[in-house]
């Protein structure tokens, strides 16, 4: 195998099994998500979403639509299980609104194993692991170095993209989901490549000194995180490295919006509970829900304030545009 299908099976095998064990539980999508089967999902769906960008856009494509429904899904489960979890802990949350949180946490479990059985992942009819190696066995893989440069390519393409959306908003959010959120899963993805790709890309240290406005981004909590170290490069030879630093900015960046993000989603979702259940106008449902929430929550308009002036800095420092070093190799 070539690299890149070595990278697709790395991940699949950690699935695989994951799936194996699940199908032998009572409830397989409780299973899954109570044992973090997001993550190797998570690196599939970028890989998928990576390649898709290099070569056989269509069966990456299609890949990638098969690994994001699982993981939404898990991820639709985790926002209610999440928050079901911390108001039950709060006794100045409405009963009503914690069992609705819970209500639809099972729901959207529900709604897990049946997509697993639907789309055969599980069981005797479970030939979706094996559909899908059938696929990437017969993808078109790059050598190493021409597969390096195109990875480089679609870093780019990936950082123009989210300068563009930037653009577009003239750094001014409107929304928690559409905007903030948004944002962050777009940047987050720079992220989760280079775990993905396990060792082709590596963090290299500026030999110009560190400008001083990246300081404020090296906590303790970031350069001392295991998600910021990369995968050992194992018998890889060539590289696509990045600004040690400047990953670390936008690591930070990541951290700072899922912050804020929570926040405001928490006022939403006590919101969309008291309008399932109680409350019929949008606005009285709100203020309602700022007030549960008590201290400590931001309104709306404070939470897209604070990630506007994030994004204003982090990108008149120009940290995105210098994230890429360019490309080294080793020679025997």
């Amino acid at each position: 195998m070539k690299n890149g299908q070595l990278r697709f099976e790395f991940f699949l095998s950690r699935l695989e099994t994951l799936l194996a064990k699940a199908a032998r539980q009572k409830n397989p999508a409780l299973w899954l998500y109570q044992n973090d089967a997001r993550t190797p999902l998570f690196m599939l769906e970028g890989l998928a979403k990576l390649y898709s960008g290099i070569h056989n856009k269509k069966k990456f494509e299609k890949l990638k639509a098969h690994f994001k429904l699982l993981e939404d899904t898990l991820g639709a489960i985790d926002y209610y299980d999440a928050f079901a979890k911390e108001f039950a802990a709060n006794k100045k949350i409405p009963k009503e609104v914690t069992a609705y949180m819970q209500a639809q946490s099972r729901e959207k479990i529900q709604s897990l194993n049946e997509i697993l059985k639907e789309k055969k992942w599980l069981g005797e009819d479970g030939k979706r692991i094996k559909k899908t190696r059938k696929k990437l066995s017969k993808a078109n893989w790059l050598d190493e170095k021409e597969e390096i440069k195109c990875i480089e390519e679609f870093y780019i393409s990936a950082i123009n993209k989210i300068r563009e959306f930037i653009n577009e908003k003239d750094f001014t959010f409107i929304d928690v989901e559409n905007d903030v959120h948004e944002f962050r899963r777009k940047l987050r993805w720079l992220s989760i490549y280079p775990q993905a790709l396990r060792g082709c890309v590596q963090l290299s240290k500026s030999k110009t000194a560190m400008p001083k406005f990246l300081s404020k981004y090296l906590t303790k909590e970031i350069t001392g995180s295991k998600y910021n170290v990369m995968p050992d490069a194992g018998d890889q030879q060539v590289f696509l490295l990045l600004d040690k630093n400047r990953f670390y900015a936008l690591s930070w960046m990541i951290a700072e919006l899922g912050n804020l993000k929570d926040n405001g989603l928490r006022a939403e979702a006590i919101k969309e509970s008291l309008l399932q259940t109680s409350l019929k106008d949008e606005n009285t449902a709100l203020a309602r829900a700022y007030k549960i929430a008590g201290t400590g929550q931001l309104t709306i308009k404070q939470v897209l304030d604070k990630a506007q002036e994030l994004c204003r800095v982090y990108f008149k420092e120009k940290n995105l545009e210098a994230l890429i070093k360019g490309i080294a190799g080793i020679k025997k």
